[in-house]
């Protein structure tokens, strides 16, 4: 018996596989390495190279490996990338989110943890968005997301009706950083952490968007959370589905209180031991002064907590950042 890992070989993929494994449960993994790294996936937990959208392959493996529940990290997870590609977008995160619900329900496989995303919220002028704030999503990204939800809603409906009940939740959070290993990494160009890594490596000056919010150090404020605090409330939930517990459609998985861009930038700033002082620069159109959020019924229910500082959540994502 064993749990299914979509794209597990990707950051987030790979750190709720090795928290599977640090919880007594076998993973099996399945990624297309269109982002992922193979290395990250531990030795002798079986891999199978290839896409969702594969349901033949998908549904042989889940009946290989006798999966009774899926862990859905894989995605196209980029989300302005996706305004310039929305049928990319669309293909990897809606079509492979059908996709896998079919392999499932071929294979009598009735229990899925979702690994969805905030942006689902879009900019609501909240600031802390709890699990019924309305969703308006602002990309293509978000909107998938919210789909893939729906997706998820509907066959739960549809597989109650036929007494074969699939049980899910849905998990979104914001920006995901840090490490839980020193060989496992944020490789996206796309994300802050590795963006701001590799331009101090290169001698620039991290730069802060902004200085005249009405926040407490005039920075916009986000949500950012530690992959293995993410990853760990991921496997509490298939741990619930497991025990055959009612868990809500979906949670938030955020601070309730956020970090500003400024304490962001210093804790990067004392990681790399960079003397390039922060560039302040105006800010940029549509930025949200503060955005985060509520992550209390996680934690009544998944165990979630914020277990890292900020510091400590840079300086892990800076030991195990390739360095040039």
């Amino acid at each position: 018996m064993s749990w299914l890992v979509t794209g597990g070989a990707g950051y987030i993929g790979s750190h709720v596989v090795r928290s599977l494994i640090d919880a007594g449960i076998t993973p099996v993994v399945i990624d297309d390495l269109s982002s992922g790294i193979e290395a990250f996936v531990p030795e002798g937990v079986p891999f199978l190279h290839a896409s969702i959208l594969e349901t033949d392959a998908v549904a042989a493996f889940l009946a290989e490996h006798g999966v009774v529940g899926v862990i859905h990290c894989a995605g196209y997870k980029y989300a302005g990338e996706s305004v310039r590609f929305p049928l990319v977008n669309y293909k990897a995160n809606v079509d492979g989110t059908r996709a896998l619900l079919e392999a499932m329900e071929r294979e009598g496989v009735r229990r899925l943890v979702f690994s969805s995303s905030a942006g689902v919220y879009g900019n609501t002028g909240e600031p802390v968005v709890t699990e019924t704030t309305p969703t308006t999503p602002e990309s293509p990204y978000g909107e998938s997301k919210l789909i893939g939800e729906w997706l998820i809603r509907d066959q739960v409906v549809a597989t109650t009706m036929a007494g074969a009940p699939l049980a899910a939740t849905s998990l979104r959070y914001f920006n995901v950083v840090g490490s839980g290993y020193a060989d496992i990494y944020d490789a996206s160009p796309h994300n802050l952490f590795p963006k701001v890594f590799f331009a101090i490596e290169s001698g620039k000056a991290p730069q802060i968007n902004g200085t005249d919010y009405p926040t407490p150090d005039g920075t916009c404020v986000r949500d950012y959370v530690h992959v293995s605090d993410l990853a760990a409330a991921h496997v509490v939930a298939a741990q619930r589905l497991d025990a055959g517990d009612a868990l809500e459609p979906v949670y938030n998985l955020g601070s309730g209180s956020g970090t500003s861009v400024r304490q962001i930038v210093d804790a990067m700033v004392a990681a790399t031991g960079t003397d390039k002082a922060p560039v302040e620069g105006p800010r940029r159109p549509g930025d949200p002064a503060s955005i985060v959020a509520d992550g209390t019924l996680a934690t009544r229910d998944l165990a979630w907590a914020m277990r890292y500082s900020v510091q400590e959540m840079v300086d892990s994502a800076w030991a195990s950042h390739p360095k040039a």
